[in-house]
């Protein structure tokens, strides 16, 4: 059973004798369902009572049937589809006080104080209204004689918590909205067949996305797909933009391209405020260049489709996040939402954000758009300057005489060569020489290198594994050969990107360079492997895709299993010590258990799980899915496990057990990947510009200090860059992981999800954080 946690509260009797109704509101998302889910099943976990409200606020208008109780049942099988199974409508009657009522008495009369709405800005914004009328309502409400004194004063203030689903990604206050990550997923695998099409003609291509107030899905397009130019409404071109984005298209065609892409948000302005539309683009890119040009205006293709496993693991996080607030909610408490900042859960005051949210619209109808940036956020901004610095097609006159070596190290995965696409591009226009080494340190010891050019990496950004080739050769016994190639080639600074591979590898290289001055030059590790096991980086490039193909891997499984019924599936999946894969496919796919290295377990715990799936089997959810890190125990194995199951098991279901293997590893990278990627990959560059200037003495480059040799990792909630000395500390050697890994407080999540009785910790849960300053904003006035 769960026990008191530290803050002395026993999360399952948090909710008893409450009651907590969960709707969808406005345009739907993908990862609704699992937010609705999440919600539904934490909220009976705490012993609350829990309510579906259908057809979003009409269904709370209208009452009877639409408000109906939830069971741990009735969200099952949810997680994979896309929109929403409560249904959303866009309801007039709500805007009105009469409606207000209605909904009002219908909450009132089931005992319902607390509403959890996902919805975008205006849904959100009806609650916070709903919520400040409340007890004015109520007095209504009595005076009518629709509802008693007694029912008011048991209802007496009414709870609301919001969580953002809307695929443009335009609510402030949040990194990402539920849907967005699907939404990107879906434009990624058109604009990666466009392409294909387009090289085959030498056609140019014009792509319109969704985000009629927002450029987020654009901009985040263009860096995935490395566009020629990117319309948003947030910042529109300078005068002149149609001779400059000629100019832009034809020097890309000189390089050796065959395609051009440009995308355009439905909302894209000029200066002027006027529509930028595709129509006018073609007839533009046609008239002037005479280039065979085609539209594709997207639509709703990207509302659709199964939902990404991030936007999975959103929306189940976002739901814990949820009931937690709503319970820990007092009538002092602003209305707030619940939001991801990094990888961390945050609780920010609704109508802050909403105020911020109304600010960007009047930033951009007053023409303040580098304020409009600004107030989107910090994520938007960082992918508006990466686009900017990587928009240059004419690297500079002036050459630094820096030679930069790049090499992927360790097991290959996607995403490496958008990485690698990056930096050589940033490298180029900083003026320096890139040179690519192929297959890692031994390629530097042998001398398999040459020079990158600007065109050699064009389209590699949504290619999957390592074009430069990729091993897991460790430096060590090359150390002699590896500094005579660094001396010979006059390299003057390295980017090595790869796992666990390249960080020891690395530190080898620090420790070389007490022998071999030729490795005093300054080295950045960025962080690729499936397994996300690399110090100094909550996320590895590469691991979301993993991540996607496992999910939607046990998605089919599933539904086999549904279909046979009294079935059990047991999927191994890669990760070598590391159970980051198992436990997020756990979270995204829905399993019942996933055993890991990092969390001991023994016969009674496997005992326990066994009796737990038997117990499954006597509901109508009759399947059961179980995840196996490689390398979680060297006696439990898969076999094992597997057959473990099938005897105990027997008469009640029968199992099935399947090895993923190397298709983890493959695949073109998701649009998560490739994005984080050409961040990495530019950030990296950036640093080791500033770091060579800081160590050039004396006519060269001599670098020896522990912040010379540093791994670029995304921590909380910002990329950092960490000395690998410092990291060493951190580090089990042995079993190839960090000693401290983040996502391991996600777990708890995961078991409450499969119905476990065990104790979430409430004490860790997030403050409210405010993301209006007290201080009124200074605006700029911008000049020309």
């Amino acid at each position: 059973m769960a026990n008191i946690n530290p803050a002395g509260v026993d999360p399952t009797k948090m909710g008893v004798g409450r009651a907590i109704a969960v709707l969808t509101s406005g345009g739907d998302a993908q990862g609704m369902n699992a937010a609705v889910r999440a919600t539904v099943r934490v909220g009976l976990y705490t012993g609350a009572k829990v309510f579906f409200v259908h057809e979003g606020y009409q269904g709370l208008v209208d009452g009877g049937d639409h408000i109906h109780s939830a069971t741990w049942e009735s969200v099952s099988m949810m997680l994979q589809l896309g929109g929403t199974v409560i249904g959303s409508a866009r309801c007039k009657d709500f805007q009105t006080r009469e409606g207000r009522l209605k909904a009002a008495s219908n909450l009132v009369k089931l005992g319902i104080t607390n509403l959890c709405v996902i919805g975008g800005d205006g849904s959100l914004t009806g609650a916070n209204i709903f919520r400040t009328e409340w007890s004015d309502l109520l007095k209504d409400l009595i005076s009518k004689g629709k509802i008693t004194k007694e029912e008011a004063k048991a209802s007496s203030h009414l709870n609301i918590v919001g969580m953002v689903g809307s695929i443009d990604n335009d609510f402030c206050g949040t990194d990402m909205t539920i849907g967005t990550d699907s939404a990107l997923h879906r434009i990624i695998e058109v604009v990666d067949s466009i392409t294909t099409t387009a090289q085959s003609h030498q056609r140019a291509f014009i792509l319109e996305v969704m985000g009629r107030h927002c450029g987020y899905l654009a901009l985040v397009t263009a860096l995935a797909c490395g566009a020629d130019w990117v319309f948003i409404p947030e910042m529109p071109p300078d005068d002149g933009w149609e001779d400059h984005l000629c100019r832009r298209l034809t020097d890309t065609r000189k390089t050796g391209s065959r395609v051009n892409v440009i995308i355009v948000a439905e909302g894209a302005i000029n200066k002027e405020g006027k529509l930028i539309t595709c129509d006018q683009l073609k007839d533009l890119v046609t008239k002037r260049l005479g280039y065979d040009t085609r539209a594709t205006i997207l639509g709703h293709v990207q509302r659709g489709g199964t939902p990404s496993a991030f936007d999975r693991v959103l929306g189940s996080r976002m739901g814990v996040e949820a009931v937690m607030a709503l319970l820990e909610a007092t009538p002092e408490t602003p209305a707030c939402v619940v939001s991801l900042s990094g990888n961390q859960a945050v609780r920010l005051p609704l109508m802050e954000c909403v105020q911020l949210t109304k600010d960007v619209t009047v930033a951009m109808s007053e023409g303040r758009y580098d304020d409009a940036v600004k107030l989107r956020g910090r994520s938007f901004e960082n992918n508006w300057n990466t686009y900017k610095l990587l928009a240059h097609v004419r690297p500079p006159d002036t050459k630094s005489n820096i030679n930069v070596a790049i090499m992927n190290v360790g097991a290959p995965c996607a995403g490496m060569n958008a990485a690698v696409r990056s930096a050589v591009r940033l490298g180029i226009i900083q003026g320096h020489n890139m040179l690519a080494v192929h297959d890692g340190f031994e390629g530097l010891a042998e001398e398999k290198i040459e020079p990158i050019t600007w065109n050699t990496v064009g389209d590699w950004t949504g290619k999957g594994g390592s074009d430069l080739g990729t091993k897991r050769v460790l430096p060590g016994k090359y150390m002699e050969e590896i500094s005579l190639n660094i001396a010979k080639y006059n390299i003057h600074a390295l980017v090595i990107i790869g796992g666990f591979e390249a960080f020891s590898g690395a530190l080898e290289m620090v420790q070389g360079r007490e022998k071999y001055e030729e490795l005093c030059i300054p080295m950045v590790i960025i962080p690729a492997t499936v397994s996300n096991n690399v110090p100094g980086s909550d996320f590895s490039i590469g691991a979301d895709t993993a991540l996607n193909t496992i999910t939607s891997t046990c998605d089919r499984i599933k539904q086999s299993a549904a279909g046979t019924k009294r079935r059990v599936f047991i999927i191994e999946t890669m990760g070598g010590y590391c159970g980051y894969l198992a436990t997020m496919a756990g979270l995204s796919a829905g399993a019942d258990a996933a055993y890991i290295y990092e969390e001991k377990f023994g016969i009674r715990d496997l005992e326990r799980n066994v009796e737990h799936l038997t117990e499954k089997m006597k509901t109508t959810v009759k399947r059961g899915l179980i995840l196996r890190n490689e390398n979680c125990n060297s006696n439990y194995t898969t076999d094992f496990i597997f057959n473990l199951y099938s005897e105990e098991g027997k008469g009640v279901f029968d199992c099935r057990k399947n090895v993923l293997g190397h298709m983890q590893q493959g695949g073109t990278p998701t649009p998560f990947d490739r994005n984080f990627a050409t961040k990495m990959g530019a950030k990296a560059v950036l640093w080791l510009t500033e770091k060579l200037k800081e160590c050039y003495r004396h006519g060269r480059i001599f670098a020896n200090t522990p912040e010379s040799a540093c791994v670029l990792g995304m921590r909380k909630r910002g990329l950092v860059l960490q000395p690998l000395g410092e990291l060493k500390e951190e580090t089990d050697f042995e079993h190839r992981i960090p000693k401290n890994q983040w996502w391991l407080k996600l777990r708890p999540i995961m078991k409450i999800l499969a119905k476990y009785q065990i104790s979430l910790d409430t004490s860790e849960h997030a403050l409210m954080e405010h993301v209006i300053s007290k201080k009124p904003p200074v605006h700029m006035t911008l000049t020309k």
